[in-house]
């Protein structure tokens, strides 16, 4: 653990060392990012200018759900940052760089593509959910902070996961494949409560691709939503279930690779 911790501090200490020779380019990424998310906010602002609540949910709570929403994503954006996996390690072969070291491949390309400025992005979200939840007259209990720790790292559990397991694939071919974009658009709809969605919707993103678990349901619990408490309770078990099986997939797909120019 202690090695693997060194070995974070390390990378970010390399990240923050490139950074500043060019640092308007971090700034750049910080403010493209927060205009990206306010656009998105804007949006929510124009629903309820035509409506006073959504299916059942007023404009205080849809906004402390994409607060929520907003913390493990951006969470996920720094830590796990695959994007260009294909083209970088298989096609132009830094795979076999990584296979070559002691630390977990998984690991190392993780922290070989850090993103610390989509954190802004978490902390953005904190300050909604804060702003909101005081409009809802919501309390901060004792519980309510190691939650939402406990229910921010299991929605990065299912992303990473979900993500981990599409760019595997990438072993099998060294095709870019579209799926990673398209599912990049389905996680959108958890930061927007699911009973607006039709049944077969609400099954998708709750059992096969658990996006509302990233936003709306754990979001529920502070929200003192009885109707998903439950639901929100398995936050946790989907995030290790789909942080396991992203990872299965992913050292299966590794057994797979040959190596550049094989």
């Amino acid at each position: 653990m202690l090695y693997h911790l060194g070995l974070i501090v390390e990378y970010l200490k390399n990240y923050m060392k490139t950074r500043l020779t060019y640092r308007a380019d971090f700034w750049v990424e910080v403010v493209s990012d927060l205009l990206f998310q306010a656009t998105n906010f804007i949006f929510i602002l124009v629903i309820f200018m035509h409506t006073n609540s959504l299916a059942g949910w007023n404009q205080s709570e849809v906004i402390f759900v994409y607060g929520f929403f907003m913390v493990p994503f951006g969470l996920f954006s720094c830590f796990v940052n695959m994007w260009n996996f294909s083209e970088r390690y298989i096609v132009k072969g830094e795979m076999d760089r990584i296979l070559t070291r002691p630390a977990h491949n998984l690991f190392q390309i993780f922290l070989e593509n850090i993103d610390p400025p989509a954190l802004f992005g978490s902390l953005i979200g904190l300050i909604i959910m804060a702003i909101s939840g005081s409009q809802l007259g919501l309390p901060f209990e004792w519980w309510t902070l190691p939650a939402l720790i406990i229910l921010s790292l299991s929605a990065v559990g299912i992303y990473a996961g979900i993500y981990t397991a599409l760019t595997s694939l990438s072993f099998y071919s060294d095709a870019p494949t579209g799926i990673i974009p398209l599912m990049y658009n389905i996680q959108n709809y958890g930061r927007y409560p699911v009973t607006i969605y039709n049944r077969a919707i609400q099954v998708l993103l709750t059992w096969i691709l658990p996006f509302a678990f990233v936003g709306v349901y754990p979001a529920a619990l502070f929200l003192q939503r009885a109707e998903m408490k439950n639901i929100a309770l398995l936050t946790p078990v989907m995030g290790a279930i789909f942080a396991g099986l992203g990872l299965i997939a992913w050292n299966y797909g590794v057994k797979r690779y040959k190596g550049a120019g094989s």
